[in-house]
């Protein structure tokens, strides 16, 4: 049993992996969900993922779909150097610093230089034209007061936004639409979703950047992206709005989805997180692996748990940035155990049935 590393399984899934191990071949899409900070948390898996196992020979595409700080991990992966992606992105998020209730725009500037540093000067352009990742960046392009930048006027949005999805996730089409920018051309695999209102556009030179600041802009902490080029005018705000851990319709395929996660469990929405019942069924996860940070692991973390944006606020600095690097430096031992179960291609005989 592994220690550091808890492994669930769909069972299309654990069908592939019994009969043929992880393999980078099998991968069609690996999905990456908001969390602010907590992607820390899952630093060490991803650098296996990302820089190892996938990079592996393949013949066909990769689908990439992140919501906020998902979409820049899945960022980090579609470079040529996913690994040095992932240590500018480490670097320049551990470094953020703030003076006590900063406003939106404040936020958003700081949010804009840890982007650039992610990119590098050819990771936009390699993004673009990367020979097998597609990636999508989700968005939400809001309507009416969750437009608006006005915070008090922007939190009465939400709260009849939080009410109305309480009754029904589909209501959420009143106040928002999904939007996903990609490289994929006509190869998505996300085109034909129809749980919400979406829109697909191509990412381009001109929007891939204000795509995936728009993807992370939490509301009321972040600004709004106004006007993305090549993309219907309005207000766009977080991914993960809309799509929190992304409990979406991965399709029919006979490959793996595989989703490194901080969490055993997947919420639809961010509207979903205080809401107990509204999980994500087994339905759109029958073929995925879904791979997180065992209670083990968890429990020689700082405060017994992962990141998250509460940090900022409750934490010194100079205290936050050290209790972030030990969440780094844990993130080895996941590493090592993922990097030994590849290599014993033993790996479904740590799978638990989802």
């Amino acid at each position: 049993m592994s220690q550091s590393l808890t492994l669930l399984a769909g069972p299309d899934a654990l069908r592939i992996l019994r009969e043929r191990g992880l393999r980078a071949e099998d991968v069609d899409i690996l999905p990456g969900a908001s969390g602010g900070p907590k992607w820390l948390g899952l630093e060490g898996i991803d650098r296996v993922l990302f820089g190892e196992l996938l990079q592996q020979p393949r013949t066909r595409p990769l689908h990439l779909i992140g919501s906020s700080i998902g979409s820049w991990r899945l960022a980090c992966l579609a470079q040529k150097e996913p690994v040095a992606a992932l240590r500018r992105f480490a670097d320049a998020y551990l470094e953020q610093r703030y003076p006590p209730k900063p406003p939106p725009t404040l936020v958003s500037e700081v949010s804009a230089t840890v982007l650039e540093s992610l990119l590098g000067p050819e990771g936009a352009e390699q993004i673009l034209t990367h020979p097998w990742a597609r990636l999508h960046v989700v968005t939400t392009r809001c309507k009416g007061l969750l437009a608006m930048e006005q915070s008090s006027v922007q939190l009465a949005g939400f709260v009849l936004g939080a009410l109305t999805n309480a009754v029904s996730r589909r209501t959420l089409g009143l106040h928002m639409e999904r939007v996903v920018f990609h490289t994929a051309g006509d190869s998505s695999p996300f085109a034909g979703l129809k749980d919400l209102p979406s829109v697909h556009r191509p990412l381009t030179r001109d929007n891939l950047r204000p795509a995936l600041i728009a993807s992370g802009s939490i509301p009321l902490v972040l600004a709004g992206v106004h006007d993305i080029p090549g993309a219907p005018p309005g207000t766009y705000r977080d991914g993960g709005v809309v799509d929190y851990h992304l409990d979406v319709d991965y399709g029919a395929g006979d490959g793996l989805v595989l989703y490194p996660h901080f969490y055993p469990y997947v919420v639809p929405g961010w509207f979903d997180k205080s809401l107990k019942w509204r999980r994500a069924g087994p339905l759109n996860f029958r073929r995925a692996l879904i791979i997180t940070p065992s209670p083990a692991h968890l429990a020689r973390l700082p405060g017994g748990r992962i990141p998250d944006r509460s940090d900022f606020t409750n934490m010194k600095d100079e205290d936050r940035i050290r209790a972030w690097k030990q969440v780094l430096t844990e993130g080895d031992r996941m590493a090592d155990e993922l990097r030994e179960l590849l290599a014993t291609g033993r790996i479904a005989d740590h799978v638990q049935p989802l």
